[in-house]
């Protein structure tokens, strides 16, 4: 057995480091070429098999371990792991349901009433021209224009990609490589999380406040070496707290010069009640800024646009171009109508507002009946409860459906919590609210878990 791992490690290493070694030896283990179980080699038969010293072996089965690759089983040796479920895990686990529900509060996304009318864009499309040749500009020039105004600070260059996941799952595959370690909120937005491990990344969990990320947790994780800060700036999913000025000043201060690269995720925005804002603003040449309009616009839309420097926006336009090429000119036609005309801007800032409304609502009356919460943008809200799985229960018995917290979560402590998709309380506030803070307060018999 040990020859087979040594010759199918062979097959695959094409770069004699730890990280090509742990790459090797991943993509064996992913091709079912290892199964689980398998005993591997001792690290130093190991390394004189392949001609490396005992610690690039040590260091790339740290690499494996972390990802939960591999495993020591101390005396018995070191054995090959099951094979990680591909896809959305937690995400699963936060959307998880049995059975249709009287009021889905649970999903994140946006009150498709609030939505602005799409017919006037789409009698425009006949005017849009298609393109003939495949080389053509990726992005509509006037589209550019219009983001630049309304941008948080002076890009050097755009993309226009297919929706904000699709953003991070570029720029994650471009700029990071397996076995990397990266910042990311606690808690966080599980399909992040999901693509994070997916590509083998290892992630670091550092807490959020009222303004932001806390400074004091980012300074000592730094020692880690992490390649890049995954990070929400406005409205963020799922707590509705959006960055201070002052926080995103002081978080540019400790990341200048480091060479970590700040990736923002500004999913709700043009929905999200504060102004724009982004690291970029004090390091433009580290920062890649996402902005989703599916929130505002409209899922289906499946449109976001992204901002980085000039290398890393060239890189990711080259990288596109083995895979969807660009996005729909057709599509950026429709969003560029909907950003400049004057009735779907109204349509938006009224949508922005009854969002607004509908939180404070909600808030002030789970104040009111004892429930602090945090944050006070965007559709959610992370409501802290005793037991996660009791207030699910219960809420599913009153007819109301919440996600589950623990998904969300990339750290331990912190306590329970159910996400709440605020926006979608449309009417009846006072029972719900009520609900939403008995909820919060019960426990199992067996106590919380």
């Amino acid at each position: 057995m040990a020859t087979k791992v040594i010759s199918e490690i062979v097959a695959r290493l094409s770069e004699h480091t730890s990280r090509g070694l742990a790459a090797a030896l991943s993509a064996a283990i992913s091709e079912s070429a290892l199964p689980e179980g398998t005993l591997l080699p001792p690290i130093r038969a190991v390394a004189e098999e392949l001609g490396l010293s005992p610690s690039t072996v040590s260091v790339a089965w740290k690499l494996l371990a972390r990802a939960g690759a591999i495993r020591s089983d101390g005396r018995r040796g070191t054995v090959v792991m099951a094979r990680k479920e591909p896809g959305p895990r937690r995400y699963r686990r936060a959307l998880e349901r049995s059975t249709a529900f009287g009021l889905d509060l649970s999903t994140g996304v946006p009150d498709p009433m609030l939505l602005p009318d799409l017919t006037l864009a789409l009698k425009n499309l006949h005017r849009a021209g298609t393109p003939s040749s495949y080389l053509e500009n990726p992005i509509i020039p006037s589209l550019v224009e219009v983001l630049r105004d309304d941008w948080p600070y002076d890009a050097e260059e755009f993309v226009i990609v297919d929706g904000a996941m699709d953003a991070l799952d570029q720029i994650a595959s471009h700029l990071l490589r397996y076995g990397d370690s990266v910042v990311v909120e606690n808690p966080s937005f599980p399909p992040l999380l999901d693509l994070l491990d997916a590509l083998g990344i290892q992630t670091i969990g550092v807490d959020v406040d009222s303004e932001g990320l806390v400074v004091a947790q980012l300074e000592e994780v730094m020692s880690l070496r992490p390649k890049a800060v995954f990070l929400q700036p406005r409205a963020h999913n799922p707590v509705g707290i959006s960055m201070s000025k002052k926080r995103a000043r002081v978080l540019a201060a400790l990341l200048r010069g480091t060479g970590v690269f700040v990736i923002e995720d500004d999913s709700a925005g043009a929905i999200a009640s504060s102004s724009p804002i982004s690291l970029g603003t004090w390091l433009a040449d580290q920062t890649v800024h996402v902005r989703s309009f599916s929130k505002s616009h409209g899922p289906d839309l499946r449109l976001a646009a992204m901002s980085g420097p000039q290398l890393i926006m060239e890189g990711l336009r080259e990288r596109r171009l083995l895979g969807q090429g660009w996005t729909s000119r057709l599509l950026q036609s429709v969003l560029l109508d909907l950003l400049t005309r004057e009735k779907s801007r109204g349509q938006i800032a009224r949508a922005r507002e009854v969002y607004s409304e509908r939180r404070a609502i909600v808030t002030g009356e789970l104040a009111r009946l004892g429930c602090a919460t945090v944050g006070d943008d965007g559709l959610n809200l992370w409501l802290p409860v005793r037991d996660e799985t009791a207030s699910l229960l219960y809420l599913a018995h009153r007819g109301i459906v919440a996600a589950a917290g623990s998904p969300f979560g990339t750290r331990n402590g912190g306590g329970a919590h159910l996400r709440i998709t605020v926006g979608l309380v449309v009417d009846d506030f006072e029972r719900i609210t009520s609900e939403l803070a008995h909820a919060s307060k019960i426990a199992s018999a067996v106590g919380p878990r």
